[in-house]
């Protein structure tokens, strides 16, 4: 295939790709090229293994060094998409989990909503053994799977990768809709993690939670009700008032 042609303009937009704890520089660096082969730039990495930056990447990238050179890294997956208003949460498992299942098209029509919105979206890729860990996939609006052979179904980092930033390309670039939405600022993931951080506090202090075994599975099914809502942020400030109101009621009852 041909290179990089220098005498036409670079596309550079859409959603963020995010790679949790990603193993070998040359994934990454093969992610790179797939994303700029279909105009994507915001590459964020969770915490690498090999650590950043890696030459490995960059060789691996084939001159995609515009997503090379943009690359941030985080500690962790909340702190990767905190300023994003859409995840979706790429797997290729079953999870026992109240969230839509979309398509790699379905899903990126919801992203091109996001994008042509003015908002910000990402999809977010787990380690190249194992995935995404339940909590990880919780802190997504939807899950994206693949149809792939059932009975070979692994896809590595790269391909998977390549499918989305295809998809991206190859959508409309958005829809006529029959009325305007509210301009309401959406919520950022940010913003949700500071309510979930709040409810949970609150029930903690409740002792909502029983037994505390279940407390994880009880997190992640609470969060799954806020997280593909569509929540603004003047409804988010609605919802921590009423936990603070619940709070002061709570402490009233206890003196």
């Amino acid at each position: 295939m041909a290179g990089t042609d220098q005498t036409r303009k670079m596309i550079a937009e859409g959603p963020a790709i995010v790679l949790v704890e990603p193993q070998l520089g040359e994934n990454i660096g093969m992610v790179a090229r797939a994303m700029a082969n279909f105009g994507l730039v915001d590459l964020r990495l969770v915490n690498p293994r090999d650590g950043w930056p890696s030459e490995k990447a960059r060789a691996a990238a084939s001159r995609a060094d515009h997503v090379i050179d943009a690359v941030t890294v985080f500690d962790d997956l909340p702190s990767a998409i905190a300023d994003l208003h859409v995840v979706m949460a790429t797997t290729a498992r079953q999870r026992d989990m109240a969230k839509a299942v979309l398509t790699p098209k379905e899903a990126v029509a919801r992203l091109r909503d996001t994008h042509d919105a003015g908002r910000r979206g990402g999809i977010v890729f787990g380690r190249e053994r194992w995935g995404l860990e339940n909590d990880e996939v919780a802190l997504a609006n939807t899950i994206v799977t693949f149809p792939v052979n059932p009975a070979f179904a692994s896809l590595n980092i790269a391909q998977a990768v390549l499918l989305m930033s295809y998809e991206w390309m190859n959508a409309a670039v958005g829809q006529l809709k029959p009325f305007e939405q509210s301009d309401a600022p959406a919520a950022s993931r940010a913003d949700l993690q500071h309510l979930y951080d709040h409810l949970e506090g609150a029930l903690d202090e409740a002792n909502y939670f029983h037994p505390p075994d279940r407390r994880e599975r009880m997190v992640i099914t609470l969060r799954n009700i806020f997280a593909d809502a569509g929540l603004s942020e003047p409804q988010i400030k609605t919802l921590r008032g009423v936990v603070a109101a619940l709070e002061r009621r709570w402490l009233r009852k206890k003196k």
